[in-house]
Parts: structure tokens; sequence; C-alpha cells
């Protein structure tokens, strides 16, 4: 099998899950003063539940907590920034933008699920349905619980990111399937402060930080609705994305990798190869634990120049197959161990 070599992402091209649809998408060491908080078997459970309660904070904070800051996205020798501003109001719900400092521009303005990324190169305006309720701050799919069934919680010491004083968790996962995590949370609003990436060694493969943070802004939504209303001038395309039943479509996935669920199954247009062709429809299911996904693309093979092979990119590992008369991706911040799992188990049976 090839050996694929995935190009350097930014951070805006992990963001958004229209990846397949436009081509214009987008570790600090750990502190010396680590104090392990429970260690005896006797508090183990006590650990587990602290931990539940801190995750659940996490999910929550990232919802409803007003912030305003700048973020590092580092891998390697690789490192992005980005300045966000999130807004939580009682009657209209979430306002957030995200902009890029680094690289060429680009902009994303949310209200609730409705999402606007800007590409001003191309004065471009994609507008979708936000798919990814885990991106960061927000990190977690779940609460903490459901997380908690296939990781090993500990509790660190306190530590400060961005002179905010957090709370540091460690989660081990309990198979070769899935990345250890450690996560800075602020101790006051439970917000995701840093999160980073380990591999089986214990090396940080990603880490997003917060590198400035203000918590408990006033609301200033003024600039996101305005930006969202005021698209003359911009190529507005509007992303078509369907939800899709897959088992009636002839696919199945079983067995999955413990701990991973079945949360999505869309159906989006891919860009043909010579612009005069139609687009192609790819079919995605996504599976995560709460904490890890891994996406499962299938399209046709007609018109598509594509080879087997596996590759990956820090946390990032992608396995392509072909089945039949359908190639099949599979990407996900899984070790590889996981994707071969997913596609040994991919079935599928022309409906009748």
């Amino acid at each position: 099998m090839q050996t694929l070599r995935l190009n350097k992402t930014t951070l805006w091209e992990r963001l958004p899950e229209f990846l397949l649809c436009v081509a214009v998408l987008l570790p600090a060491t750990p502190s010396q003063a680590q104090t392990l908080l429970s260690t005896s078997a006797s508090n183990e459970q006590p650990a587990a539940r602290l931990a539940a309660d801190w995750l659940n904070r996490v999910h929550l904070a990232a919802q409803q907590q007003n912030y305003e800051g700048v973020f590092l996205y580092q891998r390697g020798t690789s490192v992005q920034s980005s300045r966000i501003a999130h807004y939580a109001t009682r009657t209209e719900g979430e306002f957030e933008q995200i902009e890029s400092l680094d690289g060429k521009p680009r902009k994303m303005l949310r209200h609730n699920d409705d999402l606007y990324t800007f590409v001003p190169e191309r004065r471009l305006c994609v507008v979708e349905k936000r798919q990814n309720k885990d991106v960061f701050p927000a990190l977690l799919m779940a609460g903490g619980e459901p997380v908690l069934a296939t990781y090993e919680p500990k509790l660190l010491g306190r530590d400060r990111v961005a002179g905010t004083e957090s709370q540091i968790i460690e989660l081990t996962p309990k198979d070769a399937y899935r990345y250890a995590y450690r996560l800075w949370v602020d101790v006051k609003t439970g917000l995701l402060l840093r999160t980073q990436t380990l591999d089986a060694n214990g090396q940080v493969l990603e880490q997003l930080s917060f590198s400035q943070i203000r918590i408990g802004v006033p609301t200033d939504k003024a600039a996101i609705v305005n930006g969202m209303r005021n698209t003359a001038g911009w190529t507005v395309v509007r992303t078509p994305v369907q939800p899709v039943d897959m088992k009636a479509l002839g696919w199945q996935v079983s067995p999955v990798v413990p701990g991973f669920r079945l949360i999505r199954e869309l159906r989006r247009p891919m860009a043909a190869r010579d612009a005069g062709d139609p687009p192609i429809p790819v079919d995605q299911m996504v599976y995560s634990d709460g904490l890890a996904a891994v996406s499962i693309f299938i399209e046709p093979v007609e018109k598509n120049t594509r080879k087997e092979g596996a590759g990956n990119s820090g946390a990032t590992h992608v396995l392509v197959k072909r089945q039949g008369d359908f190639w099949i991706t599979l990407l996900g911040e899984v070790p590889q161990a996981a994707l071969q799992q997913f596609a040994s188990a991919i079935e599928y049976k022309p409906p009748r």
C-alpha cells in the first residue's frame, strides 16, 4: 500500500466539514508542577466523578460563556494563530467569530448552527449548517460520562494558561484505538484553555492553547450579525448537505471500534475534476467516542483518480481503499490501527 503524504493543513482546513466541497478550506511542554491528586485505588472512584464534573463544565462553558482571545494551533514546527470572540445570549443563542492571524486571511462567523466562511482572495462566502460542535474550546461532543467509558482520568495539579489558573486533567485511552489527551481547564468557569493530544509514548502530537483570553466580557454581537447580513460583492455558495440512510444504500459498518458510536450520516457534493461536469455525491458517516472522531467518506470510482494508501500529519491519519465501484476514505485524529479496524468492518450489499 502506498504511503500518502498529507499536505500541511491550517486550522481553517480542519474546522468546517465542507473540505470535500470547496478546495479553499480549511506542543508545549507540560507543567513541571503537575501533582497527582488521586493515586490510591480507594480514590479512583472519586477521581473519576471529579473528572466527569470537570468535563461536563468544559462542555457547557464553551457554549454559555462570553470570551475573547487568541489561540495557537501547534503541530510539529507549525504554529498558526487565530482570534476568537464568542457571545452567549439568553434569547438568541450563540454568536461566534474566528479569524485567522497567519497565512491567508480567513474569517468564520456563526449564529448557532448557521456558519459563514469568508475567503477574501476569492471574494467567496460559503454558507452551511455547522456539523462539528467540538471545535476548540468546545472539544467535547458530549458530557463527561460517555468519555470516561473509554478513557481513564487523572486529576493533576494546578497551572496557569494565559494568566488564568487552570486545573489539569489527563485522559488516558483504555485501548490502542485512540490517543491520550491532557486538558487545562479554567477553575472559575470551566472553559478549556489548552488541550494536548499525546501518542502512546507521551509525546505531544498537537496542541491548541489560548495565548490571550478574557472571560466574561460584555456581549458584542453587532459585527457578527452585520457580517452575516452584508455579503454584497461576495460570491455566496450554499453547500447542500442532506441526511442520508447509509444502511438503506447498502452500507454497514459492524462491528465498530469499542466506544465509538455513529453520530451523523450525510451526503455532500464534491466538485468534479472537469469544471463542466456536475458535482460528485459523497456520502459521509461520522463516528465519535466523545473526544475523537472518525469520518468515512464514500464516493463512486467513476471520474475519480485516487490511489490506495495511508498517511498521517500530526495526530490526523488517513486511509484510502477501493471497494468495488467505490473509493472509501477514512479520516480521523486517531491511530492508524483505528482506521484499519473501521475499514475491515465496512460491508456493502447493493440494495434490491
